[in-house]
Formats: C-alpha cells, sequence, structure tokens
C-alpha cells in the first residue's frame, strides 16, 4: 500500500512558524458534509498538539464566503471552484477525502438500502413529477417491497451547498430534463412543497422525523442518524449500495489517479462496482493571506492531518486519497504567501514515496 510522506523540512517549517501558545486556535468553515473528518482530525490534532480547531459546518457556500473574506483560517467546499473564481478571489483550492452522496428514505417496512430507483426517477421525484411512493414508475422496480399509499414528501437543502451541487450534477447527466429545468447550481429553487433544511444534519433529521419523506445527505450521515440509504442504477445498469468500496471505484474509473487532477466531478462514473454520485470535498485557503498567523494556524493543521488523518478519513466512511492527488496538494500548498509575499512553506516542495508491506 502506498502513502504520501511530505517531507519533515515542509511539516516543521509550518509546526515552527507563528507564534506558539495555548492560545493557538485553528478556524474553519464550510461544507456539513466534511463535518465529520473535521470534527476527528479536530480531535486528534488538539490532543497531539493541544492548539483546539474550530470549525463551523455551514455549507460550501458560506464557508466559500468566510474564506473569501479571510474570515477564518480555512474554507470546506464540495464543489472544487473554478479557475475564476479562483483567480477573482487570490485562492487555492486543496482536496481533503472522497465520498458520496446517498439518496435516503423513511417509509414503513423499508430497510436499509432495499429500495431501487434509478437518476431519471430521481430526477422525477425532486423535480416534483412523481408524487407517490406506490406510483407504477417505482413499483415496477421494486416489486417484492411493501410501498406504501403515501404522498413523497421531498427533503432538500435550504442553504447553498456542495451536496446540492453534485447531486444536481448527476441528475443533470441522466436527465435531461433536469438539466434544462434546473441545472448544476449550489442553490435550487425548488418547487412548491419541498421541505428545506440547513446543512446536512438538518436534512438528515428532515427526513428521519418525516414519515413519507426523501432526501439527500453525505454517506457518513446514514448510519449516524439511522437512515435508510437507496439502491441508484449505475453507468453500467447496475443496481449498488453506496459504500467506501463503491465510492473507491467511481474515484479509480476517474481521472484524479492517472493524472493528478482535482478539478472535476466524479459523478456516473463508469464500472459494474461504482457508486454514481461519488463527490471530492476540498479545503480552500487565501494565496495571499492577510492573516498570516490565522492561516499559519490552519496550514499546520490541514498538513498534519494530511500526514497523520488517514485512518481517520476511513473511520468517517470517506476514501483517502490517490498518491499523486496527494502530491498534487502537498505541492500546491508551496504558493500560499503573507504580505510581503513570503512563503509560509517552503519555496519548493519535495516529496518521496514509499511502499509499505
Amino acid at each position: 500500500m502506498k502513502y504520501i510522506y511530505a517531507l519533515c523540512g515542509l511539516c516543521w517549517a509550518l509546526l515552527l512558524a507563528g507564534e506558539a501558545g495555548a492560545q493557538a486556535m485553528v478556524t474553519g468553515a464550510g461544507s456539513s458534509a466534511a463535518a465529520p473528518i473535521y470534527r476527528s482530525w479536530a480531535k486528534a490534532y488538539t490532543k497531539a498538539t493541544g492548539t483546539g480547531v474550530a470549525y463551523e459546518p455551514v455549507g460550501s457556500s458560506a464557508g466559500m464566503k468566510k474564506i473569501q473574506q479571510q474570515a477564518v483560517g480555512f474554507g470546506a467546499t464540495d464543489v472544487h471552484p473554478s479557475d475564476k473564481d479562483l483567480l477573482e478571489h487570490g485562492l487555492i483550492a486543496l482536496p481533503v477525502a472522497i465520498t458520496g452522496i446517498s439518496p435516503i428514505v423513511n417509509l414503513p417496512k423499508i430497510q436499509n438500502a432495499q429500495l431501487r430507483l434509478t437518476g431519471e426517477l430521481l430526477s422525477r421525484i425532486f423535480m416534483g413529477e412523481i408524487t407517490r411512493w406506490n406510483a407504477a414508475e417505482i413499483t415496477a422496480l421494486n416489486p417484492d417491497s411493501p410501498l406504501p399509499d403515501l404522498p413523497i414528501k421531498v427533503v432538500v437543502r435550504s442553504d447553498g451547498s456542495g451536496t446540492t451541487y453534485n447531486f444536481a450534477d448527476y441528475l443533470a447527466k441522466v436527465s435531461p430534463a433536469w438539466k434544462t429545468s434546473f441545472g448544476v447550481k449550489t442553490s435550487i429553487k425548488w418547487p412548491d412543497g419541498h421541505l428545506a433544511f440547513k446543512g446536512s444534519e438538518g436534512v438528515a433529521k428532515g427526513v428521519r422525523d418525516t414519515v413519507g419523506a426523501i432526501g439527500y445527505v453525505d454517506f457518513g450521515y446514514v448510519a449516524e442518524y439511522g437512515l435508510a440509504s437507496v439502491q441508484v442504477k449505475n453507468a453500467d445498469g447496475v443496481f449498488v449500495k453506496p459504500s467506501i468500496d463503491a465510492f473507491r471505484a467511481a474515484l479509480a474509473s476517474s481521472e484524479w489517479p492517472q493524472t493528478g487532477a482535482f478539478n472535476n466531478t466524479l459523478t456516473q462514473k463508469t464500472g459494474k462496482t461504482v457508486w454514481p454520485i461519488t463527490m471530492g470535498t476540498f479545503v480552500v485557503f487565501p494565496k495571499v493571506t492577510q492573516n498570516t498567523e490565522q492561516t499559519i494556524e490552519a496550514l499546520k493543521f490541514i498538513m498534519w492531518s494530511f500526514v497523520n488523518g488517514d485512518m481517520l478519513v476511513h473511520e468517517n466512511n470517506f476514501v483517502r486519497l490517490p498518491d499523486r492527488v496527494q502530491a498534487a496538494a502537498f505541492k500546491a500548498i508551496t504558493a500560499i504567501r503573507d504580505p510581503k509575499g513570503t512563503p509560509l512553506g517552503l519555496s519548493v516542495i519535495s516529496s518521496s514515496v514509499r511502499t509499505q508491506q
């Protein structure tokens, strides 16, 4: 198994930079889908270093606004910013991990991963075209499931969300009607009657507490809230369940491992075992910081987590970065500078790859 290890020089340069002391604090905000990773990393980092971490799971859009204003040390988003946005706002985006979006339902007598849906049916449900659970299109896919004669209560995000963006990206690839009517955005004007909640936690609770509901959340919330996920038909025509292995298969089918590039979405990749609604999550820094100490503390946290946090990534139902992508992330950090133009990491990064049996 291969691991990327940054040279000790980079880690120590970041760890020794800036003011040391008990008052140091890491601040970050953004993706609610990635919150489980940051919570786990924060706990381990504080235990190891004594430095506290305050992360606000306010959603990807709000997180991007906060980092643009440099109100926090790092932003977190599930949508890789466009080159235009990175240039306009002077930002650098780095991948953190890979996860998947799971449609979730609350139906009597329907167990986890029992219900089968296609992307086309999901698009029609979320567009408000299919409104009852015993509709012919759903029962045809689930002849052995006791589908109730209940109205479908669609639960969605009220805030700007990378989870929404990737879910919409998937639906746009499988449904021309969705692409034309709703497109791919972080915030969607949902049909009247949909139940809107803030954050992944809000959607998870909304579905859990509403009989007849369907929603979409990061896979990590399924077990945490005791939710019932859905099988989805992938690009190869196979019904698959959301899982770490299925997210890893989607990643392997993408250009990320081959090229090291990470700015394309991971939805609707080919492969019999691929989960079709897979996504990456990213951390964002200012390219030129106006608050050197704040940025250094955030860099120290992220660097420490990259080097030490692989196990925590897996424990939270995420997939670690491919070696080539992680190396590209380390290299990108060298571009971050203080107001005088001084690099906060090493001017040139070197990394080594070694194999551990």
